[in-house]
C-alpha cells in the first residue's frame, strides 16, 4: 500500500542522546533564547550590586574592621571566630552566584543566608539595617531573573489582558 496515498508519513529516526547529551540541549537552548539587551543589562546591574555588597561586606570583616567586629561581637552577640565563617561564606556565595551553573542553586542559599541577616537585625530591633540583605535578595533575585530565561520560565510574569 502506497504510504502516500493514506495520508500517512514516514518519520525519519531520532538519534538517541544521553541524558547528558540532553541536559546541555536543554540547558544551552534555554540560555539563547532571546531576551531585550536592556533585561540583560539591568540584571548584570543588579547582580553587580549584589556581588559588591556581599564583596565589600566580606573585606571589613576579612580586615577585622573596628567597626564591623564591634557590630558582630558587642551588636549581635556573635563570637569573634563567627567572622571567619561568615567572610567564607559570603566569599563562597559570591563564586557560586556569578557561574551561570550554579547560579540558581546560590541564589537559594543567599535567601537563606540574607533571611538569618534580617533575623538578626530584627532581633535586635535595628529594623533600618534589616532592610539591607532585604533588598539585596530582591536585587540578587531580580537580577538572576532578568538574565536567566529558565528563570524567567518558572515564574512567568504576565501583563493582564485588555
Amino acid at each position: 500500500m502506497n504510504m502516500q496515498a493514506t495520508g500517512q508519513t514516514i518519520a525519519a529516526p531520532r538519534p538517541v542522546l544521553s541524558p547528558t547529551e540532553r541536559h546541555q540541549m536543554s540547558t544551552a537552548t534555554a540560555r539563547t533564547v532571546s531576551a531585550p539587551r536592556w533585561m540583560l543589562w539591568t540584571g548584570w546591574l543588579f547582580s553587580f550590586l549584589v556581588v559588591a555588597q556581599l564583596l565589600s561586606s566580606a573585606w571589613f570583616r576579612a580586615t577585622y574592621h573596628t567597626n564591623a567586629v564591634a557590630e558582630i561581637v558587642t551588636g549581635y552577640g556573635y563570637p569573634e571566630s563567627a567572622i571567619v565563617r561568615i567572610v567564607i561564606a559570603e566569599c563562597a556565595l559570591v563564586v557560586l552566584y556569578l557561574l551561570p551553573q550554579t547560579s540558581v542553586m546560590a541564589a537559594i542559599l543567599l535567601t537563606g543566608y540574607l533571611g538569618g541577616a534580617v533575623a538578626t537585625h530584627l532581633r535586635v530591633a535595628d529594623t533600618a539595617r534589616a532592610a539591607i540583605p532585604l533588598v539585596v535578595g530582591i536585587l540578587a533575585w531580580g537580577g538572576l531573573y532578568l538574565r536567566d530565561s529558565r528563570i524567567r520560565e518558572l515564574v512567568p510574569f504576565r501583563r493582564r489582558e485588555r
